[in-house]
């Protein structure tokens, strides 16, 4: 059942002005609803380009205030995306996107994404969030991670030594993408006989008033140097307020020779949260169909939220996974130590069921692609919202276009 219907008019502030040479401006207004309660939710618009030349796209509120915003552009319109901060249930926002000749200037960039030689570092209104880190390990990962109350909340190990962790299975390093079993070869762990996935280049990193960018593409190598595949992951990281956020597109391509993800509970999309978030250390996994603890285990959802206590506060980690990601709802491989993995293929452990076979083939040129957004919030996953956050994230605006100008 929808849920959410963001309805996007974008509709001429004056009709029937034909455009010319002499257009100053193109105005669309864009009306934002919502069926449920919003907050921290990035929205965008899709507008069409004026066809007169211009030097600016600002957003503004009615009133006339700008609005934080980015845009992407293709041939045929201009994606603007922003933040809407808080929109009630049955509540309407509207705003204005203008096309001007005038030189706006932007705001200022709230994520900032700087590369040095094995990492790049995202900040988050000056402070820090995470580091991408592509160099100097079997595999890119994640770490640190930091919540919205400044605190890892991630594993160091085997990063960091940091008294009190836990220091089982070395090849949990953080937030990373493998898989166990690739072609019969062990992406996953770290032993001598394992593949690497190798970094290549960065396609983009960008700073931004929305949100910050990185576009890696990495080489999947045995222990020989032999390509098996190669990904493109894409992680966009938002400026919210109330939470950290950001969302991770991976898309695995086999190259020469057909890929084969095989059944394996070692997989996929994996976090190692930190020591005193684990449940057997009085934390707590609920998922989407109200499974919690132990019983989440091998258990398909939606989503699926680890949190658990230190000090006074509460603070999670929630995966939520887009419903076009591959075999979705995924099956969670998360386990009251600590592991919290997404993984489709490894349908034998999870159904316990020999008979079964989860593994997936990939053609020669072809490809699949996982889609998650991780909110890292505050208090458990009720208090956090993390439902609302999952439908906001699943379910896609509708977009209506009156193509129109204003002088």
């Amino acid at each position: 059942m929808k849920r959410l219907s963001i309805i996007i008019l974008l509709i001429c502030l004056l009709g029937g002005v034909a455009l010319s040479s002499s257009t100053s401006r193109v105005s669309y207004t864009v009306s934002v609803e919502a069926q449920y309660e919003l907050r921290d939710v990035p929205v965008s618009a899709v507008v069409p380009l004026p066809g007169v030349p211009y030097k600016s796209v600002v957003l503004k509120t009615k009133p006339g205030q700008i609005v934080p915003h980015q845009c992407e552009y293709a041939s045929d319109g201009v994606r603007v995306t922003w933040m809407i901060r808080h929109l009630k249930k049955g509540e309407r926002q509207q705003y204005a996107v203008v096309f001007t000749k005038e030189a706006i200037p932007l705001a200022r960039d709230a994520v900032k994404v700087v590369q040095s030689d094995e990492s790049v570092n995202i900040r988050i209104n000056g402070l820090p969030f995470m580091n991408y880190v592509f160099k100097g390990a079997p595999k890119p990962y994640c770490y640190p991670i930091f919540g919205p109350n400044k605190i890892a909340v991630t594993r160091g190990y085997p990063m960091d030594a940091i008294p009190g962790e836990d220091t089982d299975h070395p090849h949990h390093r953080s937030l990373w993408f493998t898989h166990g079993d690739v072609n019969g070869i062990d992406f996953w762990g770290e032993s001598p006989q394992a593949g690497r996935i190798v970094h290549r280049k960065f396609d983009a990193l960008e700073n931004g008033p929305v949100y910050g960018r990185i576009v890696a593409v990495n080489d999947w190598v045995t222990r020989d140097g032999k390509k098996v595949c190669e990904d493109r992951r894409e992680i966009r990281v938002y400026n919210a307020l109330s939470c950290r956020m950001m969302d991770i597109e991976v898309t695995v391509r086999a190259t020469d020779s057909p890929v084969r993800f095989g059944d394996t509970k070692e997989g996929t999309f994996g976090i190692r949260v930190a020591s005193w978030m684990d449940a057997d250390k009085g934390g707590e996994i609920l998922n989407s169909r109200g499974d919690r603890g132990a019983e989440a285990w091998g258990k398909q959802a939606d989503w699926c939220d680890y949190f658990g206590k230190i000090g006074n506060d509460m603070v999670g980690i929630a995966v939520l996974e887009h419903p076009s990601s591959f075999r979705h709802p995924t099956y969670w491989h998360v386990r009251t130590y600590g592991l919290f993995a997404a993984n489709p293929f490894g349908l034998r452990d999870f159904r316990k069921d020999k008979t079964l076979d989860g593994s997936y083939t990939i053609p020669p040129g072809g490809e699949i692609t996982f889609r998650y957004r991780i909110v890292i919030h505050k208090g458990d996953a009720d208090k956090a919202g993390i439902a609302s956050a999952y439908l906001a994230y699943a379910e896609q605006p509708t977009v209506s276009v009156v193509k129109c100008s204003e002088d």
